[in-house]
């Protein structure tokens, strides 16, 4: 039998080699800290602190009583220097948290609640969950408490964990599951206990020999925990694709993966929760891959968040040639920065520095109609059309033919010869769709 995956999607070059094999090494912040109060999908956070306040680590510094948020806790002890808008790595200005660290690193005397999470009910380890601001670290950033509680009609029998990091170059979750499996294999077990009689699945790309090993051995006599392997492409990580290959199930038009009867989270999101339910401490930190042709040194390093992306990449050596292009996250997905002078957040998976060889963006000509774009894409839409019509602006034409369904994983541009910006238009097109529906929801 072939191994398990989905139908179409591509297989770019890796770059994975630059960083695998370099060991996770911690990273002590140098300069002052910046705390951006949006770091999540859902409403900011509002600042609990003000200007000339000390704080400690693990105390709560932003929160939001929104429904779809994630509060924010301090990675360091110091003084608050100032909350004031400051630039943030999606090209806006955040409010944001400047704190000074004092290099003590002192504590806040009880963080979290924690002990035996067997004794402990689902409504308790929601609110420890809750409370740690968890989220979902693959890049989405989606307040983690709110997937481990679905509608109560919607039968969950399928705990899905993302493990494939089929994103090129980074790295940051296979050195995790090489470094922490027992621990990874604990929060699974913890997601588990959430929902009884249901089955764990850890879906990890056959690239990855080691981290396969690693997890069989860590989650060896637990009947109700599965390592499965799938084929190594592109995205094989996103959440659809994913319960395709494990389950063979397709998540509806509009749907979440609750619709199918799953629960889908990132391989470091789960440490997270073992974090937070065994060792009672919120999200602070993770690891980051800083990598690309243009850094000397790649590295994988555990960053507490608010630290200066200018601080990873000089701890990587710095460039050993002036990059063209950085981008916080990986090449398919990732966002480029137009100043190293933000700070790593919940979302940040990786830095990558591009050379003008491996960032070179060539000129767009006319779609030649060869069909590459829909052989291509993962959700079976027709790129080149959605692409005509964002350029026209026929919105509504573009609802209608499903343009809202793409996952923007940039599969369709890759294939493209015509090189047409595919993922750029369909990407532009969503949010001025939902921009309206929010200024008409407003009237």
């Amino acid at each position: 039998m072939g191994l398990l995956t989905f139908k179409r999607g591509i297989h770019p070059p890796h770059g994975k080699k630059l960083s695998e094999d370099k060991s996770i090494e911690v990273l002590l912040p140098k300069g002052d800290l910046i705390f951006p109060m949006s770091q999540h999908i859902g409403a900011p956070c509002e600042p609990l602190v003000k200007k000339g306040d000390r704080v400690l680590v693990g105390q709560k510094i932003g929160e939001s009583k929104a429904f779809v948020s994630a509060p924010i806790h301090s990675s360091v002890s110091g003084i608050v220097k100032n909350v004031i808008p400051m630039p943030h790595s999606n090209g806006t200005k955040v409010m944001s948290i400047i704190i000074e660290n004092d290099n003590t690193y002192e504590e806040v005397d009880t963080m979290l609640p924690n002990g035996n999470y067997e004794n402990m009910s689902k409504e308790e380890l929601v609110n420890i969950i809750k409370a740690a601001g968890i989220v979902g670290m693959g890049g989405a950033c989606f307040p983690t408490h709110i997937k481990l509680t679905p509608p109560e009609d919607m039968k969950i029998d399928s705990i899905l964990i993302n493990a494939a990091e089929c994103e090129p170059y980074l790295t940051c979750d296979y050195r995790m599951m090489l470094e922490k499996s027992s621990e990874i294999i604990t929060g699974l077990k913890i997601i588990l206990k959430m929902f009884p009689g249901v089955k764990g699945y850890i879906g990890i790309e056959d690239n990855k020999p080691k981290a396969i090993q690693a997890m069989k051995d860590a989650a060896k006599g637990i009947d109700n925990i599965e390592i499965k392997t799938v084929k190594t492409k592109y995205p094989q990580g996103a959440e659809k694709q994913l319960i395709y290959a494990i389950t063979g199930r397709e998540v509806p038009s509009g749907k979440l993966p609750a619709a199918a009867g799953c629960v889908v989270q990132n391989i470091d999101t789960v440490y997270e929760i073992y974090n937070a339910v065994v060792n009672g401490r919120p999200l602070m930190e993770r690891v980051v891959t800083v990598t690309g042709e243009a850094v000397k040194d790649p590295k994988n390093f555990r960053v507490k968040f608010g630290t200066s992306m200018t601080e990873l990449i000089e701890a990587a050596g710095g460039f050993k040639e002036d990059p063209v292009k950085v981008i916080s996250g990986g090449p398919m997905m990732g966002t480029t920065l137009s100043s190293l002078d933000v700070p790593a957040i919940k979302g940040t998976s990786g830095i990558l520095c591009l050379t003008k060889k491996q960032a070179v963006l060539p000129e767009e000509s006319n779609c030649i109609r060869c069909g590459k774009c829909v052989d291509a894409c993962p959700m079976f839409l027709i790129p080149s059309k959605l692409n005509s019509l964002v350029l026209r602006n026929e919105y509504e034409d573009f609802e209608k033919n499903h343009g809202m369904d793409c996952i923007e994983c940039g599969c369709c541009s890759f294939a493209c010869p015509a090189k047409r910006h595919l993922t750029q238009t369909c990407r532009q097109g969503k949010r001025t769709i939902i921009d309206n529906r929010r200024k008409n929801t407003a009237k």
